[in-house]
């Protein structure tokens, strides 16, 4: 289950916790933190790492009680979509799990469409949940 941010570790927790307890096993949270490629990085790498940490600990929150073994991985890489399916395969995935982002069709054309060349591109099986309201407590 591949995180980006912490608002999409949130929606994409959201969206498999209504199906993680008719599955027994495990699931593993990854973020790619992503090398420039020669170019200098925004951010250090332990910045990227903190953010990370951050983010797994709200996939961590939102599982917890749903019985599911979680598992969280930082990868690196310059190819988000190559990185994520090399690692699934590592891990023996049965599938990769997520939810799209939203954004504008130029931002995505122009930045590469992370989902498109997971659905595209993977030899595994790429399951694509509708990101699920979030209910407000009150």
């Amino acid at each position: 289950m591949p995180v980006a941010s912490i608002d999409d570790a949130r929606a994409t927790t959201r969206a498999l916790a209504s199906h993680v307890d008719s599955v027994a096993g495990t699931v593993v949270a990854v973020h790619v933190v992503e090398k420039a490629g020669g170019a200098p990085d925004k951010a250090s790498v332990e910045q990227r790492e903190r953010d990370t940490e951050e983010m797994f600990d709200i996939v961590r929150a939102q599982l917890e009680g749903y019985d599911v073994n979680l598992e969280t991985e930082i990868l690196y890489g310059t190819d988000v979509a190559e990185t994520i399916v090399e690692a699934a395969h590592e891990m023996d995935a049965s599938s990769i799990v997520f939810t799209p982002r939203g954004g504008s069709r130029w931002i995505r054309l122009l930045a590469g469409d992370v989902a498109l060349s997971l659905i595209s591109e993977s030899d595994l099986p790429v399951v694509v949940l509708p990101d699920e309201p979030e209910v407000e407590d009150g």
